[in-house]
């Protein structure tokens, strides 16, 4: 099944980051690969104002694994200067001599040996997902590579990358309007692809709402202030998929995470560009979760 056509509208690949995921262990079937699947074994770092972050809290509460895979929680904004934390050094440090880069989450860690297994979100989830789970949730249904992949690129290049493209104001107009048209595209056919569906893919929820979820939610926490006020009019024109991401915040696994202000917080962070009109044009009232901002969090065992 093909989920949504590809936008024709191509956006420019990225200058390769600096932050790509330097760790890319797997958790194996046995012990004979290394890092196997124990309970209470591993732990991991989020940051969930973070996307990748998010994505990954988001799963380990639909798989149910408080109890195999400890969390702890960071604060919304690094606390070093590189855009790193302070407090994951020590596990950069235990796992790769001389490390010089910055200490990011998220960070999947062998609680027996005080060094990181994966730094790679995609991994760290699907792990959980199939070393933990047992298949009682299927948040990763079988079959279903494909699709989530080609959900898991829509959202990376037709919503993400287009929206970021749109709103750079040092950008060509043109290459603005076309990523702009990239943009509401996908976000047009998404609108009519859950027209009549309650989830992206299968009967339930799945990993592939997860990150479609998430990416809405960058949409309109970060990337609606770089946009016009226009351009914001047209994304929030497609109702039915703002309905389908306020019926997902409504879910514990979902807006169980978000933290709207917290997200705020680490955009203002990172990002000094100006605020465009677009900001003042709102797209969805997110509900508010009831638990303490996630600077405040405790570890979760």
């Amino acid at each position: 099944m093909s989920v949504i056509s590809p936008a024709p509208h191509t956006i420019a690949p990225a200058t390769p980051s600096p932050l790509a995921p330097v760790f890319r262990g797997r958790i194996g079937r046995d012990a004979r690969s290394g890092h196997y699947a124990v309970p209470r074994r591993y732990r991991l770092h989020l940051s969930t104002a973070d996307p990748a972050c998010l994505r990954i809290a988001v799963t380990h509460t639909l798989l149910g694994l408080d109890d195999a895979c400890a969390v702890t929680f960071l604060p919304a904004v690094p606390d070093r200067p590189d855009g790193g934390y302070t407090e994951l050094s020590p596990l950069y440090d235990a796992s790769a001599h001389r490390y010089t880069g910055p200490a990011l989450a998220p960070v999947l860690s062998d609680d027996w040996s005080g060094r990181i297994v994966s730094t790679h979100a995609p991994d760290i989830a699907r792990d959980l997902a199939r070393r933990f789970d047992g298949g009682r949730r299927a948040v990763y249904p079988r079959g279903a590579e494909s699709e989530i992949e080609a959900v898991e690129r829509m959202c990376a290049q037709g919503i993400d990358a287009a929206a970021g493209s749109a709103g750079k104001t040092a950008a060509e107009p043109a290459a603005r309007a076309g990523a702009l048209g990239t943009l509401l595209r996908t976000l047009g056919s998404l609108d009519n692809w859950l027209m009549h569906r309650d989830h992206m893919i299968r009967d339930r929820i799945t990993v592939a709402d997860v990150e479609l979820w998430v990416a809405l939610v960058r949409l309109d926490t970060v990337h609606r202030h770089h946009l016009d006020a226009g351009a914001v009019r047209d994304i929030a024109g497609y109702e039915t998929l703002w309905a389908y991401a306020r019926r997902l915040a409504g879910h514990p696994a979902f807006g169980g995470h978000l933290d709207v202000d917290a997200i705020a917080r680490r955009h203002r962070a990172h990002c000094h560009a100006p605020a465009a009109t677009g900001t003042a044009v709102q797209v969805v009232t997110w509900p508010d979760s009831g638990r303490a901002p996630s600077d405040a969090r405790a570890d979760r065992p």
